[in-house]
């Protein structure tokens, strides 16, 4: 069969946040902190979310509920300049500051500054983009958005400093009393809180990112140089990496002039995009000034609420620039989301003397819940920016060479010492214990017992010293061959070894009698498994097994308990003895590609006989035998995924996704019986269609050289369970069409209920559409066509009738309405099927579900 473009998502996804314990750090002599307090100088109440902007350093913080704020100054900075300021609020300027000074007070004194010219919008008035000035102001600064964007520099470079947090929120401390969790009860007893917030936050994770940026216009390049990295590590129970590229994805980077905003999967019409008129209403606020800039007020909403839209206010110069000087936004109220609440994103920008505007800071949060009273986790994703530099040209040795992909061995190695100097916003108390006292939770007993159930229920495998015991949900199921089928199974763990990795099982089936079992021994080259990432290993695997030609299985796994379960005739079966070499490296870039060796002996069991016309009679084939040498080739750009235990979970991106595999079979070679070559090639990418939700296509392609017998073509990948299967055709049957040539096209569109928001009852329950087609056009040349070759091996007959057939000129198709986010887990799909109607035992029109968690 092609290799897939995309990874198997055999499982629903799972990730779990671990409990982490506290991490105290002491201050670095090298760095000062200059603490203070904002108030209003008036009633002298503190001020919360004041801006404290380090103008020298090009560093900013704000004031918490109290008014209160530190900020790092660097010892050897000498003086600085500090500029406070909040809206509503003359800002005030504290210029040659010395560093040794330790605390301050700043006064705000409220700015009388008004507009001239007040526009009152009548709720009960019908809006209108006609003569609306906040719609002109909109479409100005629309108009003016590629000046303003970062990229309107011809050089510029500076330093970027990223941290991500994921906390639990609002943890009782009581249920700690209780004997089963007393031992985690030290993890929470010293909160951080959130400026505005009265919610308590626990950090759980934490990771940090310093890098210097370099851009240039003509010709358009951009280098990223990491510094310093660190991260939590919470040890072979989660993919660390996984968990950050998971968390990086649903809080993805926003920038404000991009016509779409990618966040939690999804895509967002942006307020600034060409055609945001259409779908947003604009309002016209009060003008400030904030240092020394004159800013206009501009709120935004979507017109329909139930839409996948943002809504939140600007700030917009009114200097000719029609810049964004600061963006607050959120979600729409009642958009169609799941498991998310309180999103906000804070984005400011600073002037320089060139006169355009750059990001400084970008502060995105959001709280993750299963249920709308849970208080969930609460993630948050910082970036501040500082040391911009502009107008001057690089060297030549800046983009001679392309930056690493990953961080060095040295930046992940940095010392505290130097993120104390280097670090742009100071870390909580509660984010500084989350380093220092990982490793002890990792060591504390109770945990290591939770953490063996987690992987049990999680992965289906049992920690036993160097080996694990698994999957379990391969020990039991059944089919109409072996009947009842028990097994057993296991792998190696890196106590065990971490260049060599044994794997196996065996199975017993109570019909057949017969015994199964599969044995393989990796060696890796950069000590990790064969299922981690990036994989570099050398394997060699011999299996003695049972197998549906044709089944490809992309939510379950092979002889599981799910995959039990079948509609129709389902008894077409094959024996199969496989030894197989296989080479496999995967590069930073997301190219991988591999080698293999394969030899293939396969036995007809069930409803299946392999009939060879002979001298005039038919002559019964026991066994067909091939030796086949392979190559292939994939390359994912961009591609994000959460490494599990058993199959990684992919990230989707808007970013193509192309493969491609050679097959070479040789006659001779160790008792193959046949030569041929096979050609397979796919391509699969996701469209955003921003508010219209987003389409998936994949693209298929095979071609073999050769006469062969029907069992070695190519065997379309049917489905016969219930669960729907969207690399399968799911209403051909096992075995019912064979090709030596084809390309096939799967669409599906999620409308993420674009239809569905505008149905009263309907919007109510946030169902989504889902549409999709399956067409596959191919056939069979004269010489693999039994009926037009009277010496080939003929096709089987399931109860004395014709069961497998070559495609002809009319193109196998099926399409489905499927209904998603059933109780925010379950899709269920109606599928009908268009052709080839007259084969026997096939189903016109099928229903299919499947589990899936999506945002």
């Amino acid at each position: 069969m092609p290799v897939s473009c995309r990874y198997s998502m055999k499982s629903p996804f799972r990730l779990s946040f671990l409990l982490l314990l506290f991490f105290s750090v002491s201050a670095d002599a090298q760095t000062h902190y200059l603490s203070g307090t904002v108030v209003d100088a008036v009633t002298h109440e503190p001020l919360n979310n004041a801006s404290v902007y380090n103008k020298t350093e090009h560093r900013g913080i704000r004031t918490n509920t109290e008014g209160r704020f530190t900020i790092p100054v660097p010892a050897g900075s000498g003086k600085f300049t500090l500029v406070v300021s909040m809206v509503g609020y003359t800002s005030q300027t504290l210029a040659d500051l010395a560093p040794g000074r330790d605390t301050m007070t700043v006064s705000l004194s409220q700015d009388a500054e008004k507009m001239t010219q007040v526009v009152v919008t009548n709720k009960h008035a019908k809006y209108r983009n006609k003569d609306n000035p906040a719609v002109e102001l909109i479409r100005k600064v629309i108009a003016n958005k590629e000046n303003n964007r970062p990229e309107s520099f011809d050089y510029a470079s500076y330093e970027e400093y990223d941290k991500l947090e994921i906390s639990l929120r609002d943890v009782d401390p009581k249920r700690f009393d209780k004997k089963l969790f007393r031992p985690y009860k030290f993890l929470f007893e010293h909160p951080d809180t959130v400026a505005g917030d009265t919610s308590k936050y626990y950090p759980v994770y934490l990771e940090e990112q310093l890098s210097d940026n370099y851009f240039q216009r003509k010709p358009q390049q951009h280098k990223r140089e990491v510094k310093a990295d660190k991260k939590v590590d919470f040890g072979d129970l989660v993919d660390t990496k996984g968990l950050s590229s998971y968390v990086n994805t649903l809080l993805a980077d926003v920038d404000i002039y991009d016509n779409n905003i990618l966040l939690f999967t999804n895509q967002f019409l942006s307020p600034l995009s060409g055609s945001a008129p259409l779908y947003y209403e604009f309002f016209l606020g009060d003008t400030v000034v904030v240092n020394g800039e004159r800013l206009i007020r501009l709120n935004f909403q979507p017109r329909n609420p139930d839409d996948l839209l943002l809504r939140g206010m600007f700030y917009i110069t009114l200097d000719g620039n029609y810049a964004v000087q600061k963006v607050v936004m959120t979600l729409s109220k009642r958009v169609n989301l799941n498991f998310i609440k309180n999103f906000h994103i804070r984005q400011e920008f600073v002037k320089t003397p060139s006169g355009h505007f750059y990001r400084i800071s970008s502060d995105a949060s959001a709280d993750f819940t299963i249920s709308s009273k849970s208080k969930g986790i609460h993630g948050r994703k910082y970036m501040s920016y500082a040391h911009l530099k502009t107008g001057e040209p690089f060297g030549d040795s800046v983009f001679s060479k392309p930056a690493p992909l990953e961080p060095s061995a040295e930046a992940m190695a940095m010392p505290e010492s130097y993120w104390e100097q280097h670090r742009q916003e100071p870390l909580t108390s509660g984010e500084a214990r989350v380093y220092s006292n990982i490793d002890s939770l990792r060591r504390l007993k109770p945990f290591i017992r939770a953490k063996d159930l987690i992987n049990l229920v999680a992965a289906g495998y049992k920690s036993a010293g160097p080996v694990e015991i698994g999957p379990v949900n391969t020990f039991y199921s059944f089919n109409p061959v072996e009947g009842l089928r028990l097994g057993l199974g296991g792998r190696t763990t890196p106590s065990f070894s971490k260049r060599f990795w044994v794997d196996g099982y065996g199975a017993y089936g109570f019909k057949d009698q017969k015994w199964k079992y599969d044995a393989g021994i990796a060696y890796s080259f950069n000590k990790l498994s064969d299922y981690g990432y990036p994989q570099h290993y050398l394997k060699v695997n011999y299996q003695h097994d049972v197998k549906i030609p044709g089944q490809e299985l992309q939510f379950v796994q092979d002889n599981s308990f799910l995959s039990s379960f079948k509609r129709g005739v389902n008894d077409v079966y094959l024996y199969n003895n496989i030894f197989r070499i296989d080479y496999m490296q995967e590069l930073p870039n997301h190219l991988s590609y591999g080698f293999g060796f394969k030899y293939w002996e396969q036995q007809p069991a069930g409803a299946i006989q392999y009939l060879q016309p002979k001298e005039g009679l038919i002559d019964t084939v026991t066994n067909l035998a091939t030796t086949q040498l392979s190559a292939q080739i994939r390359w994912a750009p961009h591609e994000k995924f959460y490494q599990g235990r058993v199959y990684r979970i992919p990230f989707p991106n808007q970013y193509p996704i192309f493969s491609l595999q050679f097959i070479a079979g040789v006659k001779g070679l160790f008792g193959g019986n046949y030569t041929y070559q096979n050609i397979n090639a796919g391509v699969f990418k996701r469209f955003y269609l921003s508010t219209f939700g987003y389409t998936d296509l994949t693209l298929s392609g095979s071609y073999v050289i050769g006469k062969l017998p029907f069992p070695l073509l190519q065997i379309l990948p049917a489905n016969q369970t219930y669960i729907y299967m969207p690399d399968s055709y799911n209403l051909i049957n096992f075995l019912e069409f064979v090709s030596d040539h084809y390309v096939g096209a799967d669409i599906e569109h999620h409308f993420n209920g674009f239809l569905f928001n505008k149905i009263p009852v309907l919007k109510k329950l946030k169902w989504r559409e889902i549409l999709t087609v399956k067409v596959l056009y191919g056939g069979l040349r004269s010489e693999n066509d039994p009926s037009k070759n009277a010496g080939l091996m003929r096709f089987p007959l399931i109860d004395g009738q014709m069961s497998t057939f070559a495609l002809g000129s009319q193109p196998y198709a099926e399409a489905g309405f499927g209904i998603g986010n059933i109780f925010k887990l379950l899709r269920v799909d109606f599928i009908e099927r268009f052709t080839y109607l007259n084969h026997p035992n096939i189903p016109q029109y099928g229903v299919r579900f499947q589990i899936k968690f999506d945002y």
